[in-house]
């Protein structure tokens, strides 16, 4: 598969999931009407049939269980491993060829089995069927109220520029389906910007977001059992100007940090996405930087290209903590990670109108609070098995 440096920092192939949206977009009815008539039959089926279909493949060779975290699981799988461990919870993964993350679960007799991370045995919320969906979730969240950006989704190029003459700028563009800020584009502000942010999303998607650029920083809330158990804030990777060195010199320095050494975090490098990046803040690497302005190195937030989180769940502000709780209430679901924009995580979002939500995940990288660059780390895996497996709560 061809690097794509769109994808970064996690690689998808680009005709698998174009596909895979469109097929599902298409065969979505027929699976509703499936569910709905055979809901209860399936529930009983899939509970019962997935040890006996894991111990076949392992008879069979065609797979294997492995006792301990490897360098190809991801960082969310080794935290969530980790805290079973130390809770005495046995864990086993599942692995045949590139099929990984299926999990199986013991403690003191009790055995569960899960995809990704374990979720409580209660009846699936709804709400699994779209809230990956940021069409969908959207439009559902400004009926109850829940503050997102204005916009839409497109099919072809002209209801992109629709949409696009019909909102605020600046405005992004983003796969309807997709995370971790795949093919996305920001900051766009012309017709002939948002047909090329248009096209690169297209590559993943056949469906486009299109929406007005909320303002602010960008956080990562993540939802157990409805209530709000951790926050981050995620950053470009930037420096700060102190009216003495110059931009490169910053840059020097910052990547001095030893934290950028690896595995979690990396230093920031000067690429084509960086020198476009600078063109558009207009400076330059020899630049002195005046005090306090902040230099950023890509539109991208993420640890693998230089991006930083900093834990701030104290600091969240209590009318926040109680429109995210709400959400959780709305969606229903014992686990959700919220992507959203403010710019103080301190004062109330009401009071911030370029505020909003941006995406949830069914399926969140809860290792975002366990490795932060800044602040304490937060344990929200302890947090997810204290709901999943409340005998192994620890005081």
């Amino acid at each position: 598969m061809k690097h794509c440096k769109d994808c970064e920092p996690a690689q998808e192939n680009h005709f698998i999931a174009y596909t895979s949206v469109l097929l599902g977009w298409i065969s979505q009815p027929f699976f509703d009407f499936m569910e709905l008539f055979f809901k209860n039959t399936t529930e009983k089926i899939s509970k019962g049939v997935t040890m006996p279909f894991l111990k076949t493949m392992t008879f069979l060779h065609f797979g294997h269980f492995v006792d301990c975290a490897d360098n190809k699981d991801t960082w969310r799988t080794k935290c969530f491993w980790d805290e079973a461990k130390r809770r005495g919870i046995k864990m086993q993964e599942f692995e045949m060829g590139l099929v990984r993350d299926i999990f199986v679960a013991e403690y003191k007799g009790k055995k569960i089995n899960f995809d990704a991370l374990p979720r409580t045995e209660e009846e699936e919320s709804e709400a699994l069927n779209w809230m990956d969906d940021k069409g969908i979730m959207k439009k559902k969240f400004l009926k109850e109220g829940i503050p997102v950006a204005r916009g839409g989704v497109a099919w072809t190029k002209h209801q992109a520029l629709k949409i696009f003459n019909n909102i605020d700028k600046p405005v992004i563009t983003k796969p309807n389906l997709g995370s971790r800020s795949r093919h996305t584009t920001i900051h766009i502000e012309t017709p002939e910007a948002l047909l090329l942010g248009f096209k690169k999303a297209k590559k993943l998607s056949p469906f486009v977001i299109v929406e007005e650029e909320l303002t602010g920083a960008l956080f990562r809330g993540t939802l157990v059992g409805e209530k709000l158990v951790g926050v981050v804030r995620r950053d470009q990777p930037a420096v700060s100007g102190d009216g003495i060195h110059t931009l490169r010199e910053l840059l020097d320095k910052e990547n001095e940090r030893s934290e950028r050494t690896g595995p979690i975090f990396h230093k920031i490098i000067i690429d084509k996405e960086a020198e476009v990046e600078l063109a558009r803040q207009n400076i330059k690497m020899e630049d002195i930087v005046e005090k306090d302005k902040v230099i950023t190195f890509s539109q991208k937030t993420s640890r693998g290209c230089g991006g930083t989180t900093t834990e701030v769940t104290d600091i969240t502000h209590p009318e926040n903590v109680k429109m995210l709780e709400h959400l959780g209430r709305f969606l229903k679901d014992p686990l959700v990670g919220v992507d959203f924009i403010m710019p103080d995580i301190t004062k109330p979002w009401t009071e911030q109108p370029h505020s909003g939500i941006i995406e949830c995940n069914s399926c969140p990288f809860i290792d975002l609070h366990h490795y932060p660059l800044f602040g304490k780390p937060n344990n929200v895996a302890g947090k997810l098995w204290d709901l999943v497996l409340p005998e192994s709560k620890m005081e």
